[in-house]
C-alpha cells in the first residue's frame, strides 16, 4: 500500500514537475494577431481559443503547486522534519528544486521574504536568487552546502535532501530537491570575531647583532640600538598588541590575528626599514621575523614562532616566515648569507660527528638524487671519517643517474674503498638498528637518494648548506646547517680538520673534497667566504691537485657543442634573465654549464635552463645576486641558494613548465620591485 502511495504521488509530481508553457501562448498570441489581417473572424476564434487554453494552463499551475506542496510534506516526513499541517507553514525557510538545473519549483513564505520576492518564486533559476549557489553537493551524497550563503544580508547555512521522480532519476534527471536555509548570521559573526581575536605570538631577531655591534662604543651601541627599538616599535604600534625586548637581540611581539593580514599587505616593511639602519662599521641591520599562530594554546604558537626563527636563520635571514599547524610561509630573503659559523662551533659539531659515528655498528652515507660532484665528495669525506673510528662507510649512490661517475670510479679504486659504494637495495639490507645515517648536500627528506632509507634508519645526521625548506629531515641526531658555506664538501672539510691526523685524508679522498667546492663555488668565483679558502688550503696540503680537479670537469666534444647549442636556444626575458627552454633531454652536468655560461652575457642577470628527463622537467637556474633564483625555484617546488638553485616538476611538458617559469618570474618582480 505504501508503494503504491508513492508511485502514484510521484507519477503527480513528475506531472508538476513539466516545464512551464509561457512562451507558447505568447507564439499563439502574436499568430493569432497577425491572422487579423487577413480574417478578422479567424482571428477572433484563434484568440478565443489562446485565452481558454491560457485559464486551463493556470487552473494546472494551481494545482501543480498544490502536488509539489504536498509531496514536500511527505518528503519532509521522511527525513525527520515536524512540518506540522502543512509545508507553507514550515518555520525555516524551504524551496523546492530542480536538481540538474537549478530551477525552482516551490518555495514557503519564508523563503520568499528572504529572498525579497513576496511573490512564489516560480520558474527561476535558485542561481539567480541566491548568486554563487550550486546543487552540486545534493548529487554528492551530501545534506549540507559546503560554503555559506548570503542571502538579503544575512547569512544563511543550507541543509538539502534529494529524491529521484520516475524513470527519469535512472538517466540522471528528474532529480527533485529539497533546501532548508537556516539562519547563522550571529553564530558566523561570533565565529569570525573569535577567530579575528586568536593570538598571534611573534619573535623578532637580530640576525646580525655581533657582527654590527663589533668595534663599537657604548655610546654608538646604545645610538644604534635605539633607533632598531624606534622601528620595531613604530611598525608593532598599528597592531596594538604587546612588544617586549627580552634579550640583547630579540623581542616578543603578541597581538591579534585581525592585524596579519595587514602586515603581510605590507610584505613585512620592518624588514626594508632595519636594512636602512647601517652601523658605524658599514653594515646594515637586518632582522628575522617568525610568528605562531593556530596553535591549541599560546605555548604551541610560542613554538610555532621559535621553529619560525631557526628556519628563517637556517635560510640566511632578513625574511619573515609564518608556521601554522599545518605549514610554512615565507616573505622576504632578498639578503646575501653572512658568515657567521665559527671554529667552535664546527670543533663541536665534529666532536658530536664523532661520538655518532663511535657509537654505531656502521656508517651509511647519502646526498640527493642524481647526485652531483658536491654530493659525492662530502660523503667520501665523512666515509674517512668513519675509517678514522674503525666503522665501516657505505656511499648510497644511483650509478645510472648519477652526474660524479668520473669522481665514482677515481675514489672506487682505492684499494681500501672496496664495495664502499652501494645502491639503495644493498643499503636497506645492511641498515641495522645500530647504523648512523649521514645525510649531505640536502636537507629535504623526499630529495634524498632513498626515502625509505631514511625512514629505516633509527639515528640520522645532517651536513647541509642550501636553504632550509618548509620540509626538512625532523629529529636528526646531528644537524650542521649552514647556509653561509659554499658546499657541504667546505662543511664536511672543516669537521675533518678536528677528526683526522695530518696524512689521514688520501689524494684522492682531498681532491674529492677540493672538486666539490670548486663546483659549488664555480672555481671560487661564486658564494666564497673566507673559511671556504681556509678550506682549500687544507685540501691543498693533503695533496689535492688542482690540475686534477680540472680534468673531472672536462667535457667531450659532443657535450661541449650541446652546451652552445644550449645557449643559443636562450630568450631574455624581463631585459635581464636569460631562460633556455628545450624538447630534448639534455646531461644535467652540460644543462648547468650553459645555465652558468648564460651569466657571461652583459645584461643577464639570472638564467635558468629547463628540459624533460625521466618523466618530468628538470630546471637548473643561476644568478648573480641581485635575482634570489632559490625563491623563484620554491615557487615551483624547488630550492637551493640565493646564485644556485634548481627545481624537478615531474609529469608536465616543457612548455607548460616555462610559462610557470614566467609567471613565477613576474611573481618575484611583483614582490621585489626594488630589483627590476
Amino acid at each position: 500500500m505504501i508503494s503504491i502511495k508513492r508511485d502514484r504521488r510521484s507519477r503527480k509530481l513528475r506531472r508538476a514537475m513539466e516545464p512551464g508553457f509561457q512562451i507558447y501562448f505568447l507564439a499563439l498570441a502574436v499568430f493569432a494577431a497577425a491572422s487579423a489581417m487577413f480574417n478578422p473572424w479567424l482571428a477572433f476564434g484563434e484568440g478565443a481559443l489562446v485565452v481558454l487554453l491560457y485559464l486551463i494552463y493556470r487552473r494546472s499551475t494551481v494545482v501543480r503547486r498544490r502536488e509539489i506542496a504536498r509531496y514536500v510534506a511527505g518528503l519532509s516526513q521522511d527525513v525527520g522534519v515536524a512540518m506540522g499541517d502543512s509545508a507553507l507553514n514550515f518555520p525555516l525557510p524551504m524551496v523546492v528544486i530542480k536538481v540538474d538545473s537549478g530551477e525552482i519549483l516551490w518555495s514557503n513564505d519564508k523563503f520568499n521574504q528572504i529572498s525579497g520576492d513576496r511573490d512564489h518564486l516560480f520558474d527561476v533559476r535558485i542561481g539567480d536568487v541566491a548568486p554563487g549557489f550550486t546543487s552540486k553537493f545534493l548529487m554528492e551524497g551530501k545534506t549540507q552546502h559546503p560554503l555559506e550563503m548570503t542571502l538579503g544580508g544575512r547569512q544563511y547555512t543550507v541543509y538539502g535532501s534529494m529524491t529521484g521522480v520516475g524513470d527519469g532519476a535512472s538517466r540522471g534527471s528528474g532529480f527533485l530537491g529539497a533546501l532548508y536555509w537556516v539562519d547563522v548570521t550571529d553564530a558566523s559573526r561570533l565565529r569570525r570575531a573569535y577567530v579575528m581575536s586568536r593570538p598571534v605570538v611573534g619573535l623578532i631577531a637580530l640576525d646580525n647583532y655581533e657582527e654590527i655591534m663589533k668595534n663599537l662604543v657604548d655610546a654608538q651601541k646604545s645610538t644604534l640600538l635605539a633607533a632598531i627599538d624606534d622601528h620595531i616599535g613604530a611598525w608593532a604600534a598599528p597592531a596594538n598588541g604587546i612588544l617586549r625586548k627580552f634579550d640583547r637581540d630579540r623581542y616578543l611581539f603578541l597581538f591579534e590575528d585581525r592585524y596579519l593580514e595587514k602586515y603581510i599587505e605590507g610584505k613585512f616593511s620592518l624588514l626594508d626599514a632595519a636594512r636602512t639602519l647601517v652601523s658605524p662599521n658599514g653594515i646594515p641591520v637586518t632582522l628575522s621575523i617568525g610568528l605562531g599562530k593556530d596553535g591549541a594554546h599560546l605555548a604551541e604558537d610560542f613554538a610555532y614562532a621559535a621553529l619560525s626563527i631557526d628556519m628563517s636563520l637556517s635560510r640566511g635571514g632578513d625574511q619573515a616566515i609564518i608556521k601554522n599547524r599545518f605549514s610554512f610561509a615565507f616573505y622576504g630573503g632578498h639578503s646575501k648569507e653572512l658568515e657567521k659559523r665559527t671554529k667552535v662551533k664546527s670543533r663541536v659539531m665534529a666532536n658530536a660527528l664523532v661520538r655518532l659515528i663511535a657509537d654505531s655498528s656502521n656508517v651509511l652515507i647519502m646526498g640527493h638524487r642524481n647526485a652531483d660532484i658536491d654530493a659525492v665528495g662530502a660523503a667520501v669525506g665523512v666515509a674517512a671519517a668513519a675509517r678514522k673510528k674503525d666503522r665501516r662507510p657505505y656511499i648510497v649512490i644511483d650509478r645510472a643517474a648519477t652526474v660524479a661517475g668520473k669522481l665514482v670510479e677515481r675514489v672506487e679504486a682505492l684499494p681500501q674503498n672496496e664495495g664502499l659504494f652501494v645502491d639503495t637495495q644493498q643499503a636497506m639490507l645492511l641498515a641495522g638498528r645500530d647504523s648512523l645515517l649521514v645525510v649531505v648536500d640536502t636537507n629535504r627528506p623526499e630529495l634524498v637518494e632513498s626515502p625509505d632509507l631514511l625512514l629505516a634508519c633509527n639515528r640520522a645526521a645532517v651536513i647541509d648548506h642550501h636553504r632550509r625548506a618548509a620540509n626538512y629531515i625532523e629529529r636528526a641526531a646531528l644537524n650542521f646547517h649552514e647556509p653561509s658555506a659554499s658546499s657541504a664538501s667546505e662543511l664536511v672539510t672543516e669537521l675533518l680538520e678536528y677528526i683526522l691526523e695530518p696524512g689521514d685524508l688520501t689524494r684522492i679522498e682531498a681532491e674529492a673534497l677540493l672538486a666539490g667546492i670548486v663546483l659549488d663555488t664555480k672555481s671560487f668565483t661564486m658564494h666564497t667566504g673566507v673559511r671556504t679558502f681556509e678550506a682549500a688550503a687544507f685540501l691543498r696540503g693533503a695533496g689535492a691537485d688542482t690540475v686534477d680537479i680540472k680534468r673531472l670537469f672536462q667535457n667531450d666534444l659532443r657535450q661541449s657543442l650541446i652546451r652552445y647549442d644550449v645557449v643559443r636556444a636562450a630568450r631574455m626575458y624581463k631585459g635581464q634573465t636569460a631562460i633556455a627552454a628545450l624538447d630534448a633531454p639534455v646531461d644535467r652536468t652540460v644543462a648547468a654549464q650553459a645555465a652558468d655560461e648564460l651569466l657571461n652575457i652583459e645584461g643577464v642577470d639570472a638564467s635558468f635552463v629547463l628540459f624533460p628527463q625521466g618523466g618530468q622537467i628538470i630546471l637548473s637556474a643561476r644568478s648573480l645576486g641581485r635575482i634570489n633564483v632559490q625563491m623563484v625555484m620554491e615557487k615551483l617546488g624547488g630550492g637551493g641558494h640565493q646564485t644556485i638553485a634548481g627545481a624537478q616538476v615531474p609529469g608536465d611538458r616543457t612548455e607548460t613548465v616555462r610559462d610557470n617559469l614566467l609567471r613565477a618570474i613576474d611573481k618575484y618582480f611583483e614582490e621585489n620591485p626594488s630589483v627590476r
